[in-house]
């Protein structure tokens, strides 16, 4: 049995990670649940991760990435490993993410979808394919996200950089749209409920292929985030993505 910790638990995802391990997905069990908002949950509940007595093998975020700090003093502290679900990190919080994975393991990915993370690997084939080709990435959200482009496009963009030599990104395009090659555009709507919806579409003048995820409950962010904290029950200190869960 593998006891977490969920910190951001009264949040739309936080509440779904609850969820997921209160049904025991990938053996996991709720040892505790944190939020600034206390959660009503059937566990041991606080609003602040410093207040956490119990035992935990791992803790799950799903806060905001103003928390990356007390995140990760709270996991080295205990010498436990840490999934960071969270988006919009500063240089500095990256910075800290990538010292702190030098003393225990953590797994940090922009989505936590499995199928996310095939979608990068075809479009990385697709890029390596057709070098020329122009790219763009057109991300949708629900009308309450806060960071824009999402932590997902920004993930697909990287994926793109690297294996596409010279690609610049570009969030938005204004004024003049002539796009110089090589250049990834990257274009945020925000609408209604969307769950998520990322399209690449490469262009090689000729032909275009889509590539198209789409999210249709965020059940599945909470399933990889437990899939993710499985994965690192045995691993050493280093930072881990998504696409070391297939390797």
């Amino acid at each position: 049995m593998m006891k977490i910790v969920v910190n951001g638990a009264s949040g739309r995802m936080g509440r779904e990670v609850v969820l997921c391990a209160q049904n025991g997905y990938r053996g996991a069990c709720l040892s505790a649940a944190v939020d600034v908002t206390r959660p009503e949950v059937d566990c041991p509940a606080y609003t602040a991760l410093d207040a956490v007595r119990e035992e935990c093998d791992v803790l799950v975020d799903f806060s905001h990435h103003s928390a990356t700090k007390s995140v990760l003093d709270f996991a080295l502290l205990r010498g436990i490993p840490v999934v960071i679900a969270t988006t919009g990190q500063t240089d500095e919080e990256q910075q800290m993410i990538q010292q702190a994975s030098r003393h225990i393991p953590v797994f940090f990915a922009g989505n936590m979808s499995i199928g996310i993370a095939l979608l990068v690997s075809l479009v990385k084939t697709a890029v390596t394919t057709f070098p020329d080709a122009d790219v763009e990435i057109i991300e949708t959200h629900h009308n309450q996200k806060l960071d824009v482009p999402s932590g997902t496009a920004l993930m697909i963009a990287r994926g793109i950089q690297e294996v596409k030599e010279n690609a610049t990104l570009r969030v938005g395009r204004h004024e003049n749209g002539k796009r110089p090659a090589g250049e990834v555009g990257i274009h945020s709507i925000r609408m209604g409920k969307v769950v998520g919806i990322h399209e690449i579409h490469i262009n090689t003048g000729s032909q275009t292929i889509t590539l198209k995820h789409e999210a249709h409950s965020r059940s599945l962010f909470a399933e990889g985030a437990l899939h993710a904290a499985a994965f690192l029950q045995d691993k050493p200190a280093g930072l881990y993505s998504l696409e070391h869960l297939f390797v």
